[in-house]
């Protein structure tokens, strides 16, 4: 799991050479180090402070609380409305019989592991790419992203990086469409843990934010809180036992969870963070789509990055090269010093046109 998972250390230092985008790190840097906190800090709730207390005669409260915790509590989801000390003593908590539908809530047992399973889902994208690009892109800087390189070591290094893209030309595709494939399980992972903190949450997730904002819009009278029907601070437990004749008694207790407290905020916060992950997700597909798809937008997208270098030079690498070509010239844009870097599409421009010629 450490092999696969790193350390939290490595995630906030910052890259040497970058492999990736923006939104790929805010996938696998922000979003981990973001559930790892959550998670670290709902364990601290959970098993350091005291999660449950639960209130109820003739039991013992540790015996209760651990009898509470482990089979769950549960709320009356008719009885969410009312007015709180005269109709019910909590949204979802009041008396109530057999026939009346019952809630039970299991999933606050399992917040701290569902957030940590759900980081290393988020890092499983960049541990295959890492993998995949096996330390390609830094081997070919060659140093040529330190501030300060000799005449001479610069142009033999642009020499080799020059021989090293006509000797492999149209070799590369696979190498490009790998880093697509991870951008692509980026994408499908975020859209799918959405769908698994619904699951995870008795379908709740989804709409989870956006009732929250439509709570805080409402009248006082009106208002349902959707976090205390998610994450009720106050539900119930019902505990059975023999009595003194033999017979099944049932007794009926109170809980208190202040671990709801937290839980509410943390899905909130997912819920917003996870939608806007999404959308840029998605953007960022659409923008993939486009530059293999639009040979003229690779163009200008090269152009920029050699600081508006000659035309002619960025249209006759564009042409010359496939996806691939493409793809780790530009990744190496994004390391190499700019005015380096415009020198050395200038040389792998006349490179190219002389072998065409011969």
């Amino acid at each position: 799991m450490f092999d696969v998972f790193g350390s939290v250390k490595g995630l906030l230092k910052l890259d040497s050479v970058y492999i990736d985008n923006n939104v790929f790190r805010l996938h696998y840097k922000a979003t981990v180090i973001i559930l790892i906190a959550f998670s670290l800090l709902v364990t601290s709730r959970q098993y350091i402070g005291d999660p449950i207390d639960c209130i109820v005669d003739e039991i013992p409260l540790n015996v209760m609380d651990t009898y509470c915790w482990i089979y769950s509590t549960f709320t009356i989801p008719n009885r969410g409305n009312g007015r709180i000390g005269k109709d019910v003593i909590q949204p979802g908590v009041a008396s109530h019989t057999d026939r009346d539908e019952v809630k039970y809530h299991k999933y606050y047992q399992w917040v701290c592991f569902a957030l940590f399973f759900q980081a290393i889902l988020f890092y499983v994208p960049r541990y295959l790419w890492k993998t995949w690009e096996g330390g390609r892109i830094k081997m070919l800087v060659l140093d040529l992203n330190c501030p300060v390189v000799t005449e001479e070591c610069k142009e033999d290094r642009k020499k080799l990086l020059v021989d090293y893209f006509t000797t492999n030309l149209h070799q590369q595709n696979f190498y490009a469409f790998r880093f697509f494939i991870c951008e692509a399980l980026n994408f499908v992972n975020v859209v799918g843990q959405i769908y698994f903190m619904d699951l995870f949450l008795d379908g709740e997730f989804t709409t989870y934010g956006s009732d929250v904002v439509k709570f805080t819009e409402m009248e006082p009278e009106e208002r349902g809180d959707p976090m205390s029907r998610v994450f009720p601070k106050v539900t119930k437990c019902t505990f059975h036992k023999y009595g003194p004749s033999g017979s099944v008694q049932t007794f009926d207790g109170l809980c208190v969870l202040p671990l709801n407290i937290v839980n509410e905020k943390i899905y909130v916060f997912l819920w917003f963070w996870f939608v806007l992950l999404s959308i840029g997700t998605g953007l960022m597909m659409v923008y993939r789509v486009c530059v293999i798809c639009f040979m003229k937008m690779r163009m200008y997208l090269l152009r920029s990055r050699a600081r508006l270098g000659p035309f002619e030079e960025i249209e006759t690498i564009t042409k010359k090269c496939q996806i691939g070509d493409w793809f780790i010239l530009y990744q190496l844009s994004r390391n190499i010093d700019p005015l380096i870097f415009k020198e050395l599409i200038s040389d792998l421009a006349k490179k190219l046109e002389g072998k065409e010629r011969v």
